[in-house]
């Protein structure tokens, strides 16, 4: 009986890069998280909505609540990365974003490997996700 682990039970770099990049890059999100989260409460940058227009309105619908407070369907908070409440939306964008990339990473040692089912199924997965978060069905990226 052999000490070691078997060849076939070992994981592919890219699996291993995968865990990286997913430790590395969730950590870094939540620390984004924190130090945007410290500045909107320092008010180091000003907020768009001023918290008790937000204690006011937060009994009302999406829909309703952003036409008061004028802000942004989808992806429009991108313009107002400047404003302390919606700084804090990058390490939540990050942390989101973290499932793709580590596909990204999967999808080359697939590729390498030549195993065509686990590509396919990668690039499917990479394409599904990339849709829904893009907004363009109506429903996610808002």
């Amino acid at each position: 009986m052999s000490n070691g682990t078997p060849n076939n039970l070992k994981p592919m770099p890219e699996q291993i890069a995968y865990a990286n990049v997913l430790f590395i890059g969730a950590w870094t999100g939540i620390v984004l998280m924190i130090i945007t989260y410290i500045i909107y409460l320092g008010g180091i940058l000003p907020p768009h909505v001023d918290l008790p227009l937000i204690t006011q309105h937060w009994d009302k619908g999406v829909d309703e609540f952003l036409e008061i407070t004028h802000s942004p369907h989808g992806w429009g908070w991108l313009t107002l990365l400047s404003k302390g409440d919606f700084i804090n939306f990058i390490g939540v964008v990050l942390l989101a974003l973290l499932t793709i990339i580590c596909y990204l990473l999967l999808i080359v040692g697939y590729k390498k490997r030549r195993d065509w089912t686990y590509f396919a199924i990668a690039i499917l997965e990479v394409a599904v996700l990339s849709l829904a978060a893009s907004g363009l069905l109506g429903a996610g990226g808002h």
